[in-house]
């Protein structure tokens, strides 16, 4: 069985910005998932993602975590993370779930 979108969007939900206590699927920070077929019936899967800011210290532990994260799935040989700045980030991409943790709402 293939690994979808949601598939992904559910196992970066374990992803976190080590500065924000919410996962990054929430902040807003995936604005997209490609995929590719592989040999023996596996996927290669691109993300397309950004920060909140451009200047994030953390950005290259957060696209290993979701290298790791992705690479772990069932069916995914290999992942590729690309952080984007367009569109940029702003807080109106987080989720309900995100706005609630960080009491905006």
């Amino acid at each position: 069985m293939p690994v979808t979108e949601q598939d992904v969007m559910s196992a970066l939900k374990s992803c976190y910005d080590p500065e924000i206590p919410v996962n990054i699927v929430d902040l807003g920070l995936i604005y997209g998932v490609n995929f590719a077929p592989a040999p023996d019936d596996k996927q290669d899967v691109s993300v397309d993602m950004t920060l909140t800011a451009q200047g994030c210290p953390e950005h290259v532990n957060i696209s290993m975590q979701v290298k790791s994260r992705l690479e772990q799935l069932p069916g995914i040989r290999n992942a590729a993370v690309n952080v984007v700045w367009t569109p940029a980030w702003t807080p109106e991409r987080l989720s309900p779930d995100a706005r609630k943790q960080l009491g905006i709402e």
